[in-house]
């Protein structure tokens, strides 16, 4: 199947010398939730802009939905929706104008039910006669996205899109993002709230510095770079880490009576048995157990600061 979104080898280098893309190479797949993470200055919105033709690349390929978006661009900016970082709305514009305008942008016919289910999907029905001036910062950001699928776009961007949102607000809206891919859109998204990532993504891509570092799975990243940590309560305060078990990545807590194993997800059992065995071989007694699992946050900080490293 053909992927929704194909970049190739694509630069960005701007007048002074600054390289903000480095050889870029990234495919997504149709109606698959895609998140790109990154520090500040990675180049996500860079690569987002140059996607949506509102940026130029210095060199590369590009196409969205089927179509190049230098060659056809006009149908393959048809096919994307986009909901930018900034909120820019016109303030005297009542919502219902504003997003029928942006349908219109597009050169599409008027398609009140279409508005409308948008509006609605995004509780803002209640609003569409008012002016953009009297909304929340939350409603404003509402509307962004209902301008962004006002023509019906295959895939749609989501660059930031709850920044300033409450949590409410936010939860609604990846509900929405959830109703979307049933239907079948391509979701593209960046976001400094990396557990909404985890929750929401099939795949993530991490950018840094320009570079794609790593495109996977969510699964099967939270399977690869993932840790584990168990933590054991013991029966009576130890002074240091035994003997026998320095050879193990165990550490022991500040109060000692715990004992921390970290270990890999991938040699759980093998790792686990053999510290369990070596306690009991060597008398000392825990009478609870908990294991805690790495957030996609540790992993991501994990990355970065290993590219840092290297």
């Amino acid at each position: 199947m053909q992927p929704d979104i194909s970049v190739k080898n694509l630069n960005k280098v701007y007048e002074g010398g600054f390289q903000a893309l480095k050889n870029i190479n990234l495919d997504i797949n149709r109606g698959e939730i895609f998140a790109l993470l990154g520090p500040n200055g990675a180049g996500k919105t860079t690569m987002i802009s140059i996607i949506c033709g509102i940026a130029n690349m210095s060199s590369g390929e590009i196409t969205a939905g089927g179509h190049n978006i230098v060659k056809d661009y006009r149908k393959a900016r048809e096919s994307i929706g986009l909901v930018p970082q900034e909120l820019s709305t016109d303030s005297f514009e009542t919502v219902w104008k504003a997003v029928s305008f942006s349908r219109g942008l597009f050169g599409k016919a008027p398609k009140p039910e279409h508005i409308e289910k948008v509006l609605r999907d995004l509780s803002l029905w209640d609003k569409r006669n008012s002016r953009i001036m009297t909304l929340s910062g939350g409603m404003k950001r509402r509307l962004m996205i209902a301008k962004a699928l006002s023509h019906e776009p295959r895939i749609l961007f989501l660059d930031e899109p709850t920044a300033g949102v409450d949590v409410e607000l936010r939860r609604d809206m990846w509900e929405m993002v959830r109703k979307l891919r049933e239907d079948g859109v391509t979701i593209i998204l960046t976001t400094h709230y990396i557990e909404e990532a985890e929750e929401m993504a099939d795949r993530i891509g991490v950018i840094r510095q320009g570079e794609i570092i790593l495109v996977e799975e969510k699964s099967r990243l939270m399977s690869k770079l993932g840790k584990k940590e168990l933590r054991l309560q013991l029966q009576s305060k130890l002074d240091k880490v035994p003997g026998e078990l320095t050879l193990e990545p165990v550490e022991l807590s500040d109060d000692g009576y715990e004992l921390i194993y970290t270990f890999d997800s991938q040699q759980e059992q093998a790792g686990v048995a053999r510290l369990l065995r070596t306690l009991g071989d060597i008398g000392i007694d825990y009478r609870d157990l908990r294991t805690r699992e790495s957030s996609l946050e540790e992993i991501f900080v994990g990355l970065v600061h290993e590219k840092d490293a290297g």
